[in-house]
């Protein structure tokens, strides 16, 4: 018996945007009361010894817990993943200009727009975005007259920035874990050079293995699922802006 392949994208069935067909979406109830997330997560290396996809793989396993501990009258819809966001170079893959990354976020939040949804939710793994989801978040809310949103997973305690963060180890363990694979060894002791204006230092000591990082595990992500989980609550009792979201100059 063949072994069952991993799925490409982790989410909560029961709000991921595209497992509901056109005519579902279009009779969606509540309109002015749902959330819709769009997740955001760059490929890198942030010598943690684990893949480039580690922020996708943890945001992702964080967002659809979040989602599953939501309050049943609570409307949630996430969309898929954008992964082509902006990125310091030799660390990085398939990492785009700021300009670029910024016409993704507002194509993608257009289109919800267009679909009748204006709550969004920027939620971004990605310590290099951080930044430019703010700004796209502004336009949006400016131009198009968006309720717009940021979350960070950095704010959820799993950050993963090498200079700033207090988070590594944990961030390790889970990705550990949620992929059942041990962090292969730092090609390098020192930092990895090129890598924009912070160097990546691999980090330094032993790393759980796989079972022992899986007994940790759950009490990691259950805590930053819940901190998201509170948050999106949060956003969802909001009321929404007056005046369908047009701001007044005068």
């Amino acid at each position: 018996m063949s072994a069952v392949a991993p799925p490409l994208c982790v989410a909560d069935d029961a709000t991921f945007w595209p497992w509901f067909s056109s005519p579902a979406l279009a009779a969606w109830p509540e309109r002015e009361r749902t959330v819709v997330v769009i997740p955001l997560a760059g490929l890198a290396d942030w010598g943690l010894g684990h893949s480039l996809d580690a922020e996708e793989t943890v945001l992702l396993h964080v967002l659809a817990e979040a989602s599953r501990r939501r309050p049943p009258d609570q409307r949630l819809l996430v969309v898929p993943p954008l992964r082509f966001v902006v990125g310091p170079d030799p660390g990085c893959a398939f990492a785009v200009a700021a300009p670029v990354a910024h016409a993704l976020i507002a194509e993608v939040a257009a289109s919800i727009g267009a679909a009748g949804f204006r709550r969004i939710v920027l939620c971004n793994a990605s310590p290099w975005n951080e930044e430019l989801c703010a700004a796209a978040a502004r336009d949006l809310r400016v131009g198009r007259g968006l309720q717009m949103f940021c979350i960070n997973l950095s704010a959820l305690g799993l950050d993963f920035h090498a200079g700033r963060s207090r988070d590594r180890r944990r961030v390790q363990t889970l990705v550990t874990a949620l992929t059942g694979r041990a962090p292969e060894a730092p090609a390098a002791a020192g930092p990895v050079p090129g890598w924009g204006e912070e160097p990546v230092t691999p980090l330094a000591g032993p790393a759980l293995d796989p079972a022992a990082a899986a007994a940790e595990a759950p009490a990691l992500l259950a805590a930053a699922a819940g901190r998201l989980a509170s948050l999106l609550g949060e956003i969802g009792a909001r009321p929404p802006l007056r005046d369908d979201g047009r701001i007044s100059w005068s």
